[in-house]
């Protein structure tokens, strides 16, 4: 089940956020996050009328997704940047697609025209997963993040979603 995020679900999704950014390269931040930023992010989401949603099987939230603007400036308001994370037990269950497919019709809705994802060169895995989604490279900057006492690639990749 796909469904919005209340501010009950922030241990879920610390669960789910905070070991990514300890293990993995798939973001470069490498501060974790704590309950209470969580608590902030969600209203700020909630005000700003962005989305934050779940994926949850059986009363597990597994995964989320989200977006937000791409650049600050009027000229940028229908490009948005999106977020999307699972837990390891939730990879190759079609979850993320559906948070993905989700996440495009609400922004659909909204008048945005295509989403935007910065995702670290090293993620293959992310990158493949947003080509399956029809998202396609287009840029690549050199050396943009430090974590794990190396530079890594930041690969953006777009989906348009209007014509």
């Amino acid at each position: 089940m796909i469904r919005a995020a209340a501010a009950a679900d922030g241990a879920a999704i610390l669960r789910i956020w905070n070991p990514v950014i300890r293990y993995t390269a798939a973001t470069f931040n490498n501060v974790e996050k704590t309950g209470d930023e969580i608590g902030e992010l969600l209203a700020a989401k909630a005000g700003a009328g962005q989305p934050f949603l779940l994926a949850e099987e059986a009363g597990q939230v597994l995964g989320f997704a989200t977006y937000g603007a791409f650049r600050g400036g009027v000229g940028y308001r229908r490009i948005a940047e999106h977020t999307i994370l699972l837990d390891p037990s939730a990879h190759g269950r079609g979850l993320g697609r559906a948070l993905m497919a989700t996440l495009e019709t609400v922004a659909r809705g909204q008048d945005i025209a295509s989403l935007m994802g910065g995702i670290s060169g090293e993620n293959t895995a992310g990158i493949a997963f947003h080509r399956a989604l029809g998202f396609q490279e287009v840029g690549r900057i050199p050396q943009a993040g430090w974590k794990f006492g190396r530079w890594m690639d930041l690969v953006l990749m777009q989906k348009i979603l209007s014509a």
